[in-house]
């Protein structure tokens, strides 16, 4: 029996092929902290350490740049994250009567 040009030969067998789609991956925001001239450094080291994990010498960093600049990352993280982080620092603020801004935009 001759083949014809894309027949299998009669093993039954093909060449299956799937679409696959491809997820998007999530828009990233930067978290930003904003300096003031009321929050005590030592605050913002700690809220660096407790809510984005830094170490102390990369929370004094980070500190020591918000304090010169004016604003400084904190991290960068998918919407809902970065939105949770911006909002502990500031509840976490307040709690202890400090005026401190986080903010976040896409990166």
């Amino acid at each position: 029996m001759a083949q014809k040009d894309g027949e299998d030969a009669g093993t039954g067998l093909g060449v299956a092929t799937r679409t696959r789609t491809r997820t998007k991956k999530p828009s990233l925001y930067k978290v930003l902290m904003l300096n003031d001239d009321y929050t005590p450094m030592e605050f913002v080291v700690l809220c660096l350490q407790r809510f984005f994990r830094m170490s102390i010498e990369d929370a004094t960093r980070v500190m020591l740049h918000v304090h010169q600049k004016g604003v400084g990352v904190c991290g960068v993280f998918s919407h809902e994250v970065a939105e949770t982080k911006a909002t502990q620092v500031v509840d976490f603020a307040r709690q202890h009567q400090h005026p401190l801004q986080c903010t976040i935009e896409k990166a």
